[in-house]
């Protein structure tokens, strides 16, 4: 009987209906995306920057300090820092602990002959024998509001503020040691020479904008930045030159020659990779195959048999599994030529009683050997390596079977 062949190939419909999920949730992610980078453009630059109007950015204090005649310049490099150091300046170091060694050398230079102040924004243990000889960090400390407990006139007159952070142990005389937490001041003044001093700062919080208007965070900023007509906010740059000069290694790994590309990931990077991560796990066990074995249930309607077939020949295909279906053709095959043959149901499935047994039907009383090897391997052989050696392999059997028939 001859019949119109049906086709594995999938449809344009069906490829679409497999697909639309996966082409929706990219579609959401790149508007997503799109969105979020409109929002975020414009006068956002980043954490404890002077420009940034975000909620740990810095612009509400150089706001509040221009309203005070003090003029906020920012530099990213090391030269412009050091260059505009002064008498008449106060330099404020955002991340004093991502300098390289030459780096702090230099600036520690400047710091020296200056005769102006210097703020050091969470400075620890990476920085401080360099730009603060003298003096130790120890455990940080959670950012609180916590009391001056000193004679610093800034500090008096501001109050409380959120203070916290590093934490600093010095015996150097001349300096005065503020808000402090279980003991050790989160706040210390460290007089230099020429008139000049240096403020360590344990946390940046005073600085944010959204911490500015509670206590008296912006009243000790505006005094500890104030204090001189000019501000200089120096960023820390990957790019800036100096960087890679001096051999800049240190052991905390912090220097140029030993910073990882981890390092220069920015975390949220890291943290939407770790989403998508988990994302991509539960994707895979929503659509992994279920565990144990089928059971079968009556089929509510009648359904004909070549629905049925093709129904599970595309559940095969869609599984990929080719070992599988060719194991249900041969094991069907077998089933139909044992009564054929005479050979009992009980032994349909065992090569040694039906292998022979089809060589006798074809070749009568002259079994040929190697016909026997092509039907062993045809009946009972490996799995096929693709769809085209399953569809060839399907073919091969019906042959037979209509060989055996008819002979």
């Amino acid at each position: 009987m001859t019949g119109t062949p049906t086709s594995l190939a999938l449809t344009p419909r069906q490829v679409w209906i497999r697909a639309r999920g996966l082409l929706i949730a990219l579609a959401i992610l790149i508007v997503a995306g799109i969105l979020m980078a409109a929002l975020r453009s414009g006068d956002q630059h980043g954490r404890l920057d002077p420009r940034s109007a975000d909620r740990y950015g810095s612009r509400a204090v150089a706001e509040l300090l221009k309203g005070h005649g003090v003029t906020t310049r920012v530099v990213t490099t090391l030269d412009e820092a050091a260059t505009a150091a002064g008498p008449d300046t106060t330099l404020l170091v955002a991340a004093p602990d991502l300098l390289t060694d030459h780096q702090q050398a230099v600036l520690r230079g400047s710091m020296g002959t200056s005769g102006g102040r210097t703020v050091l924004v969470a400075a620890s243990h990476a920085s401080l024998e360099t730009l603060a000889p003298g003096v130790s960090a120890d455990t940080p400390a959670a950012t609180e509001a916590l009391t001056p407990q000193c004679s610093l006139p800034a500090a008096e007159r501001a109050g409380d503020a959120d203070m916290g952070g590093e934490r600093y142990v010095t015996e150097l005389p001349d300096t005065e040691a503020c808000y402090r937490s279980d003991g050790l001041p989160t706040l210390l003044r460290v007089k230099g020479p020429s008139g000049g001093d240096t403020i360590l700062l344990g946390a940046p919080d005073i600085l944010y904008n959204d911490r500015l208007d509670q206590r008296g965070n912006a009243s000790l900023a505006l005094q500890l930045l104030g204090s001189r007509t000019h501000l200089v906010w120096y960023l820390p740059s990957l790019s800036d030159p100096s960087a890679t000069e001096g051999g800049g290694d240190r052991e905390d790994g912090q220097g140029s020659g030993e910073t990882s590309f981890l390092t220069l990931i920015p975390s949220g990077w890291l943290w939407g990779t770790l989403q998508l991560a988990l994302a991509a796990v539960l994707a895979a066990i929503w659509r992994a195959r279920r565990l144990g074995p089928l059971v079968t249930e009556r089929l509510p309607v009648a359904i004909r048999a070549s629905e049925s077939t093709e129904g599970r020949a595309r559940l095969y295909r869609k599984a990929n599994a080719r070992d599988r279906a060719a194991t249900v053709l041969r094991t069907a095959t077998r089933t139909r030529l044992a009564p054929l043959l005479g050979v009992p149901p009980a032994q349909a499935h065992a090569p040694d009683a039906l292998l022979p047994a089809v060589s006798t039907r074809l070749a009568g009383t002259n079994p040929d050997a190697t016909r026997e090897t092509d039907l062993r391997i045809l009946l009972f052989g490996p799995a096929p390596a693709d769809d085209t050696a399953l569809i060839l392999l399907a073919d091969q059997l019906d042959a037979l079977e209509r060989e055996v028939r008819t002979s």
